[in-house]
C-alpha cells in the first residue's frame, strides 16, 4: 500500500481487532555485536524506573498488521548452556520444547513443573514505532525502531481499540492522523519491570499531520514478516539437538515427540496447562526486554 492509499485507507479498529482475534484463535541479528540496531529499548535508571514517549506506527507496505506475534524459550539448561529460539508453534508447528514441557508437567512431580516454569514459552510482540521522548538516550529521538513487548502492553493497545465506558471512544494507536502516544513508564516491582502506570495521551496526528514528514517516516518502516517466516524458524530437528545439548551435553535426546505420543495419557499441550506462579514468586511482565537477553543470544550462539 502506497503513502496515499495509507491515508485514504487507513486501517479501523474493528479491521485490526478483527485480525487480533483471529491470531487469539489460533493456536538476521548481527552475529559480531549480538544486538539488533534496529530494535530499541526503554533505558532505566538504578532504581528499576524509567520512562519514554513513542508512537505505535502503521503496517509497513504491503503487510496487512502492524505488529507481529510469536513465541519463543529461553532458559538456561543444567550444563550452564542458554537455549534462545524462537518456537515452532508461532507458526503452528509442534515444537520440542513444548512437548517436553507438556510431559513434565503432565509427571505430577513438583520439580518437573518448577523446570517447566523456568523454561515456559514466552509471548511476544514487536512493531515499528517513533521515539518522541528518551530521556536516557536522547539520540534515539525522533527516529524510527522496531520496539518488542509482551502481554501487559498488548492489552493496553486492545483496551483503547475497544474501550469499556460509554465516554470513550476507540482509538487506533497505530493510525499517523487518528493515533495517539504512548506514555511507558517503567517501575521495579517485587524484582521485575512493571508497566501498569503506562498511558495513552490523547488522540493526535503525529508531526502535526505534515505529510511530507509522515510519508518519509512510513517509507522508513521495517518489515515485520521475518518474525513468522517459516524460512527464519529452525527446523524441529535442529531445535530438538539444540534442546539436547543444553540439558545433557549431548545429541542423546531428553525427550522427543516419539516418546510423549507413547505416554498412556496423552498430554495436552503446554498452553493448555495451569502453569500458576507460586504467590512468592511473582511472574516477570515482558521479560523480552531483559537487558541481559542480548548477552544470552550470544552465549546461545557461541554454543
Amino acid at each position: 500500500m502506497s503513502f496515499a492509499n495509507l491515508k485514504r485507507n487507513s486501517a479501523s479498529v474493528n479491521d485490526l481487532l478483527q485480525a487480533a482475534n483471529q491470531l487469539s484463535g489460533q493456536s538476521e541479528t548481527d552475529k559480531k555485536s549480538y544486538v539488533d540496531e534496529r530494535i530499541w529499548k526503554p533505558t532505566v535508571d538504578k532504581a528499576g524506573n524509567g520512562y519514554a514517549v513513542i508512537r505505535f506506527l502503521p503496517a509497513p507496505e504491503g503487510e496487512d498488521l502492524p505488529w507481529a506475534r510469536f513465541w519463543d524459550h529461553a532458559f538456561q539448561g543444567p550444563t550452564g548452556q542458554w537455549f534462545i529460539e524462537k518456537s515452532l508453534t508461532s507458526i503452528g508447528q509442534n515444537d520440542p520444547v513444548s512437548e517436553l514441557n507438556s510431559k513434565l508437567w503432565n509427571s505430577g512431580n513438583d520439580d518437573d513443573k518448577a523446570t517447566v516454569r523456568k523454561q515456559k514459552r514466552r509471548l511476544n510482540y514487536v512493531t515499528n514505532i517513533m521515539v518522541l521522548s528518551d530521556p536516557g538516550n536522547p539520540e534515539n529521538e525522533g527516529k524510527v525502531f522496531l520496539y518488542k513487548f509482551g502481554k501487559k502492553i498488548y492489552d493496553m493497545i486492545m483496551d483503547v481499540m475497544q474501550p469499556q465506558f460509554q465516554d470513550e471512544q476507540p482509538v487506533n494507536p497505530f493510525d499517523f492522523w487518528e493515533g495517539a502516544d504512548f506514555k511507558l513508564k517503567i517501575r521495579k516491582v517485587e524484582g521485575y519491570r512493571n508497566y501498569d502506570k503506562s498511558e495513552f495521551s490523547a488522540k493526535t496526528a503525529l508531526v502535526g499531520g505534515d505529510d511530507a514528514k509522515l510519508e518519509g517516516i512510513y517509507n522508513s518502516l521495517y518489515s515485520l514478516k521475518e518474525f513468522t517466516d517459516p524460512s527464519t524458524y529452525k527446523s524441529y530437528e535442529e531445535l530438538q539437538a539444540k534442546l539436547n545439548s543444553v540439558l545433557n551435553g549431548t545429541s542423546a535426546p531428553a525427550a522427543t515427540a516419539e516418546t510423549v505420543a507413547m505416554d498412556s495419557t496423552p498430554a495436552p499441550t503446554y498452553n493448555e496447562a495451569p502453569a500458576v506462579e507460586p504467590a512468592s514468586t511473582p511472574a516477570p511482565s515482558d521479560s523480552e526486554d531483559d537487558d541481559t537477553l542480548s548477552y544470552f543470544a550470544k552465549l546461545a550462539n557461541e554454543a
